[in-house]
């Protein structure tokens, strides 16, 4: 008979969570997570999830009666979005200024999309004129952007814009809202968004298992007309409606406590109240960038295209910044995040979202990467 490992009980070290993602939980969230369980359709149950669902639409700013938490991370609501909404041989036209809108390509093009381009630099929003000559060019049926874009530290203004361009053209949009949900101001039916998707474990808090999603009803039709079954079972909006509508059928196992943690964070966002949050962070974020900005170093975006909830600095000349991550993590037990893709190498992502925006967290990370920094030499 094999023998059992030897192993000791688990006991993760204390860090303070400053990168892209995940945030520090909130204690009430963390709490909450050691109640005891109920199952998935227990009635009980099953007011908990009409009133996530409830905080959901408050907290997307919409009135979508479809808008339901992913069973799964932040990539199961992007690839639940597009893998409904694309169909085989539809046009699927995403962005090219960052990390995500790659995976995007990704998504769209294992749906069968056939996928074209919008390109604009990495460290820069689309521009509308951009996107309405792409429109021009390919008719999509799909058009996907990024709101917050996590790899760059850029946010994408003139929402609405885009939206219209878009429906100028009879196609449907989706937007990548991981890095925004929470953290800053996005009005998913003010801005006239047919899918918006997100993450728990960014703005919000909360630990990642459980990821918000938006159809509007536009939306919804396409997906419930389509020609061809999705080709993930699990994640098939037709399927996942008998569980999250009326009907309340069995269709998964739901990840019952981390509902309960998306539940108590959103309770957390209801309580402070949407714009004073959104207030919270650009206060906190722009206490870190004025920081930064002392010490010397430069912020990758333009202020004008600078995302409070993520913000990315350019790794100053002569500084390893796999030393520097290195040392943060094991003299401090801090932890930011290097460049993805493009900007490998050449940027720090310092995050400044939900329970980690507070003014201690700031002064800490200010404080060890000045000290980090000074042992690589760096002079501000």
């Amino acid at each position: 008979m094999q023998q059992p490992p030897d192993t000791d009980p688990l006991n993760p070290p204390q860090r303070t969570l400053m990168g892209p993602g995940p945030s520090e939980v909130h204690p009430r969230v963390l709490r909450i997570m050691s109640a005891p369980l109920i199952g998935h359709l227990d009635p009980a149950f099953i007011e908990i999830m009409d009133e996530v669902q409830e905080l959901l639409r408050y907290t997307f700013q919409t009135d979508n009666r479809w808008t339901i938490p992913v069973s799964g991370t932040g990539s199961a609501s992007m690839e639940t979005a597009f893998g409904n909404l694309v169909e085989p041989g539809d046009t699927v036209l995403v962005p090219t200024n960052g990390y995500f809108g790659g995976r995007m390509e990704s998504m769209a093009e294992r749906a069968g999309g056939d996928v074209v381009h919008v390109d604009a630099p990495w460290g820069e929003p689309l521009d509308p004129d951009d996107v309405a000559a792409a429109f021009d060019e390919h008719d999509p049926d799909v058009f996907g952007f990024v709101h917050a874009e996590t790899s760059t530290g850029v946010l994408q203004p003139q929402v609405s814009e885009l939206t219209s361009i878009a429906h100028e053209h009879d196609a449907y949009v989706i937007a990548d809202c991981v890095t925004s949900l929470g953290g800053v101001e996005l009005r998913v039916d003010e801005w006239d968004v047919d899918v918006a998707y997100s993450g728990g474990q960014k703005c919000l808090s909360c630990p990642p298992g459980a990821s918000p999603l938006t159809l509007n009803d536009r939306a919804m039709e396409k997906v419930l007309g389509r020609d061809t079954d999705v080709r993930s079972w699990y994640l098939d909006l037709s399927l996942l409606e008998g569980y999250w509508g009326e009907e309340r059928s069995y269709h998964h196992t739901a990840p019952i406590t981390n509902v309960y943690a998306l539940r108590e964070a959103l309770q957390l966002v209801a309580e402070e109240g949407l714009e004073a949050r959104w207030e919270r962070h650009r206060e906190m974020a722009t206490e870190l960038k004025e920081g930064l900005e002392e010490m010397g170093l430069e912020m990758n975006p333009d202020d004008e295209f600078w995302l409070p909830s993520l913000n990315a600095v350019r790794v100053p000349d002569g500084v390893d910044d796999g030393k520097l991550l290195a040392e943060l993590q094991e003299e401090h037990a801090l932890e930011i995040a290097s460049g993805l893709g493009d900007l490998e190498g050449e940027i720090l992502r310092i995050g400044c979202m939900g329970y980690s925006a507070r003014t201690p967290n700031i002064q800490f990370v200010l404080s060890a990467l000045e000290e980090a920094l000074a042992n690589q030499g760096y002079e501000a």
